[in-house]
């Protein structure tokens, strides 16, 4: 039977128990006016429509 051979410290044993390590995938959806992957709650980089109406002026519609 397989027996340890040093004691595992407690922030060693813990370390690997925590699910921080893990990486998860931003919250995306798509922009109703260009259809562009946005972050939620935050301006399209593409259009500058946030919540259907225009907050940055972009290349596009100037």
């Amino acid at each position: 039977m397989a027996v340890p051979k040093r004691k595992v410290s407690k922030a060693r044993r813990d370390k690997r128990r925590s699910n921080v390590w893990k990486i998860s995938l931003p919250g995306m959806t798509k922009c109703p006016k260009c259809g562009e992957a946005v972050l939620s709650h935050r301006v399209c980089k593409a259009c500058g429509y946030y919540g259907g109406k225009e907050v940055l002026k972009t290349e596009e519609s100037k």
